[in-house]
Order: C-alpha cells, then sequence, then structure tokens
C-alpha cells in the first residue's frame, strides 16, 4: 500500500458542452486553471460515443490488464478519476472510470476505464486540485507496464 496526505487546492465544478471531446476538455481546463494534479470525486453526463476497455475475447493472462477496447453509442455516465502530472508534458495524465448505461438497450451498463468519449448535451463535473505532493503515473515494468498513481518526486 502507498498513501501520503494531500493538500487540497482550488475545488471547480465544470460543465463540458455538447460535442467536446471529454480528455481534451478536461486537459484544456487543467491547463487555463493551472491544475497540475487533483481527482474527480464524481461527475454525471451523457456520451454520444465513448471507448472504454473491455473485451469478448478469451485472456490469454487473466491476471494481464486488458488493453483492449470497446465502442460504445448514446450512454448516460457516471464516473469519477485521478488526474496526475505528466513531467514530460507539463500536462496531466488523467485516469478515469466510468459506469455508462445503453439508452437504447434499456440502461445496459458498462463499467471500465474510459479511454475516449465525446459528450452528448453536456458533462458535469467537480475538480478538486491537489497542492501537494507530486502525483504522478510511471509505468511499472514489473506489473505489465501499468502506468500507477505514485506521490512525492516523479520516479
Amino acid at each position: 500500500m502507498r498513501a501520503h496526505e494531500l493538500t487540497i487546492g482550488r475545488t471547480f465544478g465544470v460543465t463540458f458542452d455538447h460535442g467536446e471531446d471529454f480528455f481534451d476538455t478536461l486537459s484544456v481546463f487543467c491547463r487555463e486553471n493551472e491544475i497540475r494534479q487533483g481527482y474527480v470525486p464524481s461527475f454525471i453526463g451523457a456520451f454520444t460515443e465513448a471507448e472504454i476497455v473491455g473485451t469478448c475475447e478469451k485472456l490469454d493472462d487473466p491476471d494481464a490488464p486488458v488493453w483492449a477496447k470497446t465502442f460504445v453509442t448514446n450512454v448516460e455516465a457516471f464516473g469519477a478519476g485521478t488526474l496526475a502530472h505528466d513531467p514530460e508534458t507539463g500536462g496531466i495524465l488523467p485516469h478515469i472510470h466510468v459506469s455508462a448505461g445503453l439508452k437504447a438497450q434499456s440502461a445496459d451498463g458498462r463499467t471500465s476505464h474510459l479511454l475516449n468519449a465525446k459528450v452528448q448535451f453536456l458533462s458535469e463535473l467537480f475538480v478538486v486540485e491537489v497542492v501537494a505532493p507530486i502525483m504522478t503515473r510511471p509505468r511499472n515494468p514489473a506489473l505489465y507496464d501499468v502506468p500507477l498513481l505514485t506521490f512525492g518526486a516523479a520516479q
């Protein structure tokens, strides 16, 4: 286990507009407000289309992460995640998970890691800035090269 007390900065309420790319808009918001790291305690919204992690294929290694993506359309979404600092670009590395109900399929649900999404109507987010410590997401080669959240100096 890794744990670190967080020094919280500002808190924002943000709405993304119809047609916006979820991750591009999140990155622009963070850049314009000089947010290097933080978390999204929750968000609600809808997506005309989204890509989430998932597969219908048999997994060769059930312990390994799944890198494949599933495409969904016209979903209502509820999600949350973290925003780590990317020391290489100065931007953010979001890690967002979402539960999405497929509106045209009796709200049948999908839950996984959000890879990409286009906003439908709006998305309403709360973004909480973390001032300290530095939060980064280096890849861990001993665990399938998965990027893991770390606290403190970039490693």
